[in-house]
């Protein structure tokens, strides 16, 4: 069967090296050279990542796939399967790359990766991948064409890619587009023109450095627009009939804490990075909630508290830790201004997972010893180590997730059932959902982390679910 597999691909060369010279040469050499390592499909992935919602959790899965197919093409395939190039001549010498690859031919890295992430958008964005494939197509192309690859070492990397594209969901499930569900809100008052509105800005929420405030201005002339840093004197100084934020998660938890407290609905603007509450809710952007805000609909979403050392209430509205997280947090914001964000974030896990310890907690009046602590407001989807989406804002309950410690080799199983997906399986994962949770931490003070932000230290945590706690417009 190789024999035949070989004698095609010799057969399918020499057919291309028969083609005429054309224009086409020249640009599948440029092709190929700037789909090396992957550049090509990073600066799509820089430009889809600029537009949130859909295109945004394209590029992500898009990068994220790269590294799988990368992975399993260039260090694994090439390792085990040795093959020659083709042979020079079979080409015309304005056809051949300058340098040429030194590598094993089988498979081809570069049809691997254009695979992977044409696969990988086409599962959250069909109409971004219909863009992209003709060029993921070309790529795979070019390497023939410039007589670096045998066909067949292209048809096993373009394999290899999608199956690493559908392989994300495994760890990422696919984004929906359904809003959770909540309570219906029956006396929500339509604001014309903003008035009675206070919308509080967090400018240096979000990728870029686009401040929505002109915007909102724009669409409610008589809301009054004010900074993240007059949060606290807010109330005082405007008596609005309404609170409104134009932020990240934690700005928005924030604000949500306030208007929970004081009983005032929530106008929410989603500006922020990846906007989780926004999109569980199911607003997308500025038109959605305008839309809402004109005809005085809306919906009762629950929230989550937490007591800390008697404390509080500390409201959250996607998520709150103890273990690792926080000081994964307090990492990340110190080395975020020299390395940007992400780079950050990803230094500051891999610290902290290999310097990590574990709590000795009560749970509910039950000892256990954790690597971490996640509690949700509201049951998260998929059970495991990445929860990513809720299907209810009204089932008045929490999602109370941890990893042991008292388990024999608990850090290793718990890295190996992350990596293949399977950690929900695994004797060092717990899963519960509660109205009421009590943790009691043995030793010195934690800290707790809610929403992406690090909050006070101390040993006693109460979390209680509030359902119905906060009246929010939705279209």
């Amino acid at each position: 069967m190789l024999r035949r597999v070989n004698g095609v691909d010799e057969a399918l060369m020499r057919r291309s090296g028969r083609l005429h010279p054309s224009p086409l040469d020249q640009g599948m050499k440029r092709l190929s050279k700037i789909a090396n390592h992957s550049v090509l499909w990073f600066l799509v992935a820089g430009v889809l990542a600029t537009r949130k919602g859909r295109t945004r959790r394209a590029a992500l899965r898009g990068v994220v796939a790269i590294a799988g197919a990368s992975t399993s093409a260039n260090l694994i395939g090439k390792t085990l399967f040795p093959r020659r190039r083709p042979a020079a001549e079979l080409l015309p010498m304005a056809r051949r790359l300058t340098r040429r690859p030194t590598s094993s031919s089988f498979p081809s890295g570069h049809s691997a990766s254009a695979a992977a992430f044409t696969t990988a958008v086409a599962m959250e964005s069909p109409k971004a991948a219909m863009v992209i494939a003709p060029v993921a197509a070309a790529v795979a192309y070019s390497r023939v064409h410039t007589g670096v690859h045998w066909p067949s070492d292209v048809a096993a990397g373009a394999l290899a890619g999608v199956g690493a594209g559908l392989l994300t969901r495994r760890w990422w499930p696919l984004g929906r587009d359904e809003p959770a569900s909540a309570r219906e809100h029956a006396s929500l008052e339509a604001l014309v023109d903003g008035e009675g509105l206070v919308v509080v800005v967090n400018p240096g929420s979000g990728l870029g450095d686009d401040d929505p405030s002109a915007r909102i201005s724009e669409e409610w002339p008589k809301a009054v627009v004010v900074g993240i840093d007059q949060l606290d004197t807010v109330l005082e100084e405007h008596s609005p009939r309404a609170l409104g934020v134009a932020g990240g998660d934690g700005s928005v938890a924030a604000v949500a804490s306030l208007a929970a407290t004081h009983r005032l609905p929530l106008v929410l603007i989603p500006a922020g990075t990846l906007n989780h509450f926004a999109r569980d809710v199911g607003v997308t952007g500025l038109d959605d909630t305008a839309r809402a805000v004109a005809d005085g609909d809306g919906v009762l979403v629950d929230l989550a508290e937490v007591f800390v050392d008697g404390e509080g209430p500390r409201w959250f509205v996607n998520t709150a830790s103890l273990g690792g997280y926080p000081d994964m947090v307090r990492v990340r914001e110190r080395l975020q201004d020299r390395f940007g964000k992400w780079p950050a974030a990803a230094i500051a896990m891999a610290r902290v997972l290999a310097t990590s310890r574990p709590l000795r907690v009560e749970l509910n009046g039950e000892p256990h010893e954790v690597w971490m602590l996640f509690v949700g407001n509201g049951p998260y989807r998929p059970k495991g180590f990445a929860p990513t989406m809720r299907p209810a804002l009204d089932a008045g309950l929490m999602d109370v997730r941890y990893i042991r410690a008292d388990t024999r080799l608990s850090r290793s199983r718990f890295f190996l059932g992350a990596l293949l997906g399977s950690l929900h399986r695994s004797r060092t994962y717990r899963h519960m959902e509660t109205k009421r949770l009590h943790v009691k931490v043995h030793g010195g003070p934690v800290a707790i982390a809610t929403d992406g932000e690090v909050g006070p230290s101390g040993t006693d945590f109460a979390f209680h679910a509030r359902p119905a706690a906060l009246g929010i417009y939705r279209p």
